[in-house]
């Protein structure tokens, strides 16, 4: 059983890391450019390597000027080759495990590669630089004199050409260090069942009775299973029955829209929140300190990272500069090559640079989760904020949310239709719409301007979500699961016309 004497232990050797830490805070760019030199040289001898003549990349302009940015549907022939058992195509070591995307992007499904090195020296670095930053942070943590409650995977990995796939959650909980399964629960047999209503009854038959000290998984769907425990155990708060929690380890969504939920049911104004951002390409921010929304950007795992200035995406031209360039407060879309043989390879997400002494992010959202069928490019950042402000204003809880155009229609003006799922009723008296309408104005001056008078737009209409109706969608598109996400934004009807068809 855990005790304080391996409390000690570990955090000691967690701690022996924040030396290196210190070094890429103190020379980041210097740090960057050794990966990316690192990367080329690694990978010269296969064959993207001999496609691009890596063995003459010199610096980042050669770098730049050779190697063009690849989105999936790019690299996919060769990811797909890959999967059929082909070694040395983008990277030298084989690759035999690929992440099995969410699909929040598009339904159809992509294939991450994992290889040895980005599991070593990536995911499993991160995770224990999160404990070492969170440590140093907290002196006084007896992290390790309990367990971590992790809530990821659906199932095992297939396997198929004696290769793997699955969710990256899993993947990793597949292949865990003995130390993090010591260290966690409930067991690695019930995080990876795959009927949710199930895993959540084990779930709550293995934990209960555990010493939780520190939570881990996607802010929605841990909700579900912290209210299923109070629920089976007739308790009011979480401390109640896990007396020593501390932290809670979150990422995946947005963590503003829940956290008066959080509070509410923890019932531990002590309590820390603690924000990852990592993803089936990546492990790539953390938060280094506590109460704070910034992320310090992790340079030395193995990931080189250029970034698109948004104002740029769309155009013939798209501006990629290295991380010397960037600018505070402007958004940018990431490209990264990594130690898995991506290369230049758009993620998809956008963030903004807080900080460049040390370098810290915010994530403001998707490159393809937005609107701006009206000019007003309204991103997932600014309805994250309008929701948190309104849930907290009123002491609504939020179960999720989406929002999209609606389109002109002879004279009459477009403008934005919400749907969402409160928890707990909206009082009457609430004029919803309204409060959305000023809330988002003072987020996005372009949306503001084209609200101005109702010149372009119309207010805002907002559709109240039966209980369950997201997990009825959910349910219906086989995503059900601790790694699936509702998309926020979209520039299309599609996915709100079939909540509509839901909510009866």
């Amino acid at each position: 059983m855990s005790n304080p004497f391996i409390n000690s232990i570990v955090s000691w050797f967690l701690k022996k890391r924040s030396h290196q830490i210190e070094l890429f805070i103190k020379y980041p760019n210097e740090v960057q450019n050794d990966v990316l030199i690192n990367l080329i040289n690694t990978a010269k001898d296969t064959e993207i390597g001999k496609e691009f003549d890596f063995k003459s990349i010199k610096n980042y302009r050669d770098f730049s000027n050779r190697i063009p940015v690849f989105k999936y549907e790019d690299f996919s022939e060769k990811i797909s080759r890959a999967r059929k058992g082909e070694d040395n195509i983008f990277w030298p070591s084989k690759i035999k495990w690929f992440a099995q995307s969410s699909g929040t992007t598009n339904s159809k499904s992509k294939f991450i590669p994992v290889s040895n090195e980005s599991l070593e020296e990536c995911h499993y670095a991160a995770s224990k630089d999160l404990l070492c930053m969170y440590l140093n942070n907290n002196e006084d943590s007896m992290l390790f004199a309990g367990k971590s409650l992790r809530l990821g995977g659906s199932k095992s990995p297939y396997k198929k050409n004696d290769t793997y796939y699955g969710d990256l959650s899993a993947i990793l909980i597949d292949n865990m260090p003995i130390w993090f399964e010591y260290s966690s629960t409930p067991s690695t047999k019930t995080t990876l069942i795959p009927d949710w209503e199930n895993k959540i009854k084990a779930i709550i038959n293995e934990t209960a009775l555990e010493n939780v000290t520190s939570l881990a998984g996607v802010p929605s769907w841990m909700l579900v299973v912290l209210n299923r425990i109070l629920e089976k155990t007739n308790n009011k708060k979480i401390i109640d029955i896990w007396p020593n929690l501390e932290v809670y380890f979150h990422g995946g969504v947005n963590f503003k829209p829940y956290i008066n939920q959080y509070q509410k049911i923890i019932g531990d104004d002590n309590m820390k929140y603690y924000e990852i951002y990592n993803a089936s390409e990546g492990f790539f921010a953390i938060q280094s300190e506590n109460n704070s929304d910034e992320l310090l950007l992790m340079l030395d795992y193995g990931i080189y990272y250029e970034f698109i200035p948004m104002d740029s995406y769309n155009s013939k031209e798209k501006l990629i500069i290295p991380l010397e360039d960037i600018e505070i407060n402007k958004n940018y879309a990431i490209v990264i090559s990594t130690n898995a043989g991506l290369w230049r390879y758009e993620i998809g997400d956008t963030i903004k640079f807080t900080s460049i002494n040390p370098y810290k992010i915010v994530v403001t959202g998707r490159t393809k989760h937005y609107i701006n069928v009206f000019g007003e490019e309204v991103i997932v950042e600014n309805t994250d904020k309008t929701i948190s402000k309104l849930c907290k204003q009123y002491n609504l809880e939020i179960v999720d949310y989406t929002v999209a155009p609606i389109f002109m229609k002879g004279k009459e003006k477009g403008g934005h239709q919400w749907f969402i799922e409160f928890k707990n009723s909206v009082p009457n008296n609430l004029d919803i719409e309204k409060k959305i309408d000023e809330s988002l104005k003072n987020e996005n001056s372009d949306y503001e301007a084209k609200r101005h008078k109702d010149f372009t737009l119309n207010p805002p209409k907002v559709i109240l979500g039966n209980s369950g109706v997201f997990l009825k969608w959910l349910k219906k598109n086989n995503k059900i699961g601790g790694q699936n996400k509702v998309p926020r934004l979209s520039n299309d009807r599609i996915f709100i016309e079939e909540l509509i068809k839901l909510n009866i």
